[in-house]
């Protein structure tokens, strides 16, 4: 049973449990007609309507060095780096976990043998390989997990998230988190008139700075393991950030939805100065390991 963008907005927020009741619309009683609502609330078959839509798998890219964040990634990976005593990459796989995300796949490189510790809380993790990682961008990380894009997140290892509902249980079409903003020098995407991105870029005003989460459909995400690995080939493609793929290479043939969040739900820590101002204990951690 397929459903239009507006009446999935209208059922998912009551299956992840944000709210209790659905408005009453005339969207709301064309579901009861349709017996996927029930008095404003979700019934079996609204559940069931939405299972299509429900996200299966999680890719965690986590081969990087965090160059940025030395010393301390000198002896441990970023993702792996402790924030007031919990790992970096809990907030995302406690998220996952808690959207019923059954397949967790972590893209692993630098250091990766440390990531084996995950296994004691997240059982079900599995690991994929980067031999990679050094000579290439991180497109080299989605390359070796090209075949498990479809229907899945992509997401960076090293973010705190602040707001882990972002990481629902169900998605509609293919997206990525982003931010509105008047300016950055970060990079971001602009977008049409429909909210689609039509551009990325480094640096730029009123627009989207893009945040390292992004949901791609079945078929998006299976042409994205194929336009990734066919980037590759091309000459300088292992310099390529892997958003380039689709967002630029590619630019208008993916229909990519911006979704919207705020400063302050996640947040990336991109110096060592910013881990000292967030944990006092790295005060007194040497400048040289």
């Amino acid at each position: 049973m397929s459903l239009t963008k507006s009446q999935f907005d209208l059922l998912r927020p009551l299956a992840e449990g944000e709210t209790d009741s659905a408005p009453a619309t005339a969207e709301a009683a064309e579901l009861t007609a349709r017996g996927l609502l029930c008095a404003g609330r979700l019934t079996d078959a609204g559940l069931a309507a939405l299972e299509p839509y429900r996200v299966r798998r999680m890719v965690v890219l986590a081969a990087g060095f965090g160059s940025r964040l030395r010393p301390v990634t000198l002896r441990t990976p970023k993702p792996l780096v402790r924030v007031n005593g919990r790992r970096i990459i809990d907030s995302l796989l406690d998220a996952a976990c808690a959207a019923g995300i059954e397949d967790i796949v972590l893209v692993r490189g630098y250091l990766g043998g440390q990531f084996d510790g995950l296994l004691e809380k997240y059982p079900r993790l599995r690991f994929v390989e980067n031999p990679h990682f050094l000579e290439m961008n991180n497109i080299s990380s989605v390359d070796a997990a090209r075949d498990l894009l479809a229907g899945a997140y992509v997401a960076e290892a090293d973010l705190l998230y602040y707001e882990p509902r972002l990481v629902t249980r169900y998605q509609y079409g293919s997206n990525y988190l982003a931010i509105p903003t008047g300016h950055t020098d970060d990079w971001c995407f602009h977008t049409d008139a429909e909210g689609n991105i039509n551009r990325i870029a480094v640096g730029g005003d009123d627009c989207w700075q893009m945040v390292g989460l992004s949901y791609w459909t079945p078929e998006d995400g299976a042409r994205l393991g194929r336009d990734i690995h066919a980037a590759l080939e091309m000459p300088d493609g292992a310099r390529l950030y892997w958003d380039e793929v689709p967002m630029r290479l590619h630019g208008g043939e993916y229909r990519v939805a911006v979704r919207s969040c705020r400063f302050g739900d996640v947040m990336e820590i991109d110096t060592f100065e910013e881990l000292k101002a967030l944990d006092p204990s790295y005060a007194d951690y040497p400048d040289e390991v």
